[in-house]
C-alpha cells in the first residue's frame, strides 16, 4: 500500500469525531508559569520496552534520482497535503489564538494530530510504519501545511516525528526494536529534539552541553532551551558535546528537570527548558556516529524553512482580501500602489522560499548532497519569513498591532526561525 493511503485509513475515523462533534472541547487553563514559577521533573509515564530485534536496523532507501527539479506533488502526496492542510484549516487556525495565551496545545487535537499518522509515514513498514522510501519532501509538504494553520501548534504536532524520525535514520537495531513501536501505536508519546542552548550567538557545532564518559556510559551536564512540549515529553534526543564533537544521545525523562521558558513566538508549543544535571545515561544511549549531527541539523533546518514557507503563506492569503475590503477615502486600499506592490512583493519572496525549501528536501531525499541547498533556504526564510512578518502587520495598520487578527501571532512566530535549531526534523 501507498504511504497516502495508509495515512488516509487511519484517519477516517479522525474525521467523523469531528464531523459529529465528539471530540473534547479545547483545553482553555491559561499556563501563565515563568521560568522560576514552574519546575518539575520530566513526565515519566511510559516504560519503553525492547520488542524483538531483527539484529540490524531498518533504514528506509533513497528516493529514485530524478533528472528533472520538478515540483508538482505526485498522486500520494497531494493527497496526504490536502488531508493535512484541511486538518489545519478546521482544527489548528481556530484552537491558535487559544493555545498562543495558554502556552500549551489542546490535548485533544494533538490526539486528532497523531490520529494523521505523521510519526508513522517516516517509519519503515517491516517496524509498523508507513513507510517504502525516504520522503523529506513529504515531510516538507506536511509542515507547510500545518504552519498555515499555525506554526507554534505545527511545530507541537510534529516533535515526535523529530525523534522517530532520527530512530530511523540513525537507530541501532536495538534502539529502534526499544523506541519505535510507541510512535507506531495509538497512543504516541510526546518526544522531542533538543539541540538550541540559552546563549546569543548560539553555534550549534558548538555546544555547552557536556556528554563524559563514564565506565557505565555517559554523564550529561548543560541545558537546552525551546524545546517542544517539554513538560509532558517522555523521550528527548539530546545534542551534546563528547570528545571535543557534537553527538546525539537518547535520554527518558525522568532524570531531568524542566522549566517553562514561554516565549515571544511559538507559544503553543508549551516551550520549556530541560536541565541536565550529572544525568547518567547508558552506552545504548548514542545515537548514530557522531558524522551524522550535521545531517540532523540540515533536516531540521529544512523543516523550519517549510515552517516558514506555511506561515508566509497565511500571511499573503490573510492580507489579500484585507487590503481589497478594507476602504479609506472612497477607495480600496489595495488600490494604492505602495500597497499593491507590497503585496506582489510578498507573493513573489514566498514562491522564492517554498523552491529553495523544496530544492533543498528534494536532494536530501534522494541521497544527494544538499548542505549548500539548506544553507540558501534558511539565509533566504530567514530573511524574507521576517520581512513578510513585518510587512503583514504594517499592510493590516492599527490592525496588525491587536490580537484580533492572527497576522501578529504570525509575525512573533516568522521571527523564532531565525533562531531556532532541532525541535523538528524532516
Amino acid at each position: 500500500m501507498g504511504i497516502a493511503l495508509a495515512v488516509l485509513n487511519r484517519i477516517a475515523g479522525a474525521r467523523l469525531v469531528q464531523r459529529f462533534g465528539l471530540n473534547k472541547p479545547i483545553e482553555r487553563g491559561v499556563f501563565h508559569a515563568t521560568r522560576t514559577g514552574f519546575r518539575t521533573l520530566g513526565a515519566a509515564t511510559r516504560s519503553f520496552k525492547a520488542v524483538t530485534s531483527a539484529g540490524k536496523p531498518a533504514r528506509l532507501p533513497s528516493a529514485p534520482e530524478r533528472g528533472l527539479f520538478d515540483l508538482t506533488p505526485d498522486e500520494d502526496q497531494q493527497m496526504i497535503r490536502d488531508t493535512v492542510a484541511e486538518f489545519a484549516d478546521e482544527q489548528l487556525r481556530p484552537a491558535a489564538a487559544a493555545a498562543d495565551t495558554a502556552c500549551k496545545p489542546p490535548a485533544d487535537l494533538l490526539g486528532t494530530a497523531a490520529d494523521l499518522g505523521i510519526t508513522m509515514l517516516g517509519v519503515p513498514e517491516e517496524l509498523g510504519g508507513a513507510g517504502t522510501e525516504r520522503s523529506t519532501v513529504t515531510g516538507a509538504l506536511i509542515a507547510e501545511a500545518l504552519a498555515h494553520g499555525d506554526m507554534g501548534l505545527a511545530v507541537a504536532c510534529l516533535a515526535p516525528s523529530a525523534v522517530s524520525n532520527a530512530l530511523v535514520l540513525w537507530g541501532d537495531a536495538d534502539q529502534q526494536a526499544t523506541y519505535l513501536p510507541a510512535f507506531v501505536g495509538e497512543n504516541v508519546p510526546a518526544a522531542a529534539l533538543a539541540v538550541l542552548e540559552p546563549r546569543p550567538l548560539f553555534d550549534p557545532f558548538a555546544l555547552e552541553t557536556k556528554a563524559r564518559r563514564t565506565p557505565d556510559g555517559y554523564r550529561l551536564d548543560g541545558v537546552k532551551s525551546l524545546v517542544p512540549r517539554a513538560a509532558e515529553a517522555e523521550l528527548f534526543v539530546i545534542a551534546a558535546e563528547l570528545d571535543g564533537s557534537p553527538a546525539l544521545f537518547l535520554l527518558e525523562s525522568s532524570d531531568v528537570v524542566i522549566e517553562a521558558e514561554p516565549a515571544m513566538g511559538l507559544r503553543a508549543a508549551a516551550m520549556g527548558r530541560v536541565v541536565l544535571d550529572n544525568v547518567t545515561v547508558p552506552r545504548s544511549a548514542l545515537l548514530g556516529s557522531r558524522e551524522n549531527y550535521a545531517d540532523c541539523i540540515r533536516l531540521s533546518r529544512i523543516g523550519w524553512c517549510a515552517l516558514a514557507v506555511g506561515t508566509a503563506q497565511a500571511v499573503l492569503d490573510y492580507v489579500i482580501p484585507y487590503v481589497n475590503e478594507r476602504v479609506a477615502f472612497g477607495e480600496p486600499v489595495s488600490h494604492r500602489q505602495g500597497v499593491a506592490f507590497k503585496v506582489a512583493d510578498i507573493g513573489i519572496e514566498v514562491d522564492g522560499m517554498r523552491l529553495v525549501t523544496y530544492r533543498a528536501a528534494s536532494r536530501a531525499e534522494q541521497g544527494l548532497p544538499f548542505a549548500r541547498e539548506v544553507a540558501l533556504a534558511r539565509k533566504l526564510c530567514v530573511d524574507k519569513g521576517m520581512a513578510i512578518g513585518s510587512d503583514g502587520v504594517q499592510l493590516l495598520g492599527g490592525h496588525g498591532f491587536v490580537k484580533e487578527h492572527p497576522v501578529e501571532r504570525w509575525y512573533r512566530d516568522l521571527r523564532a526561525v531565525g533562531l531556532m535549531e532541532g525541535a523538528v526534523l524532516l
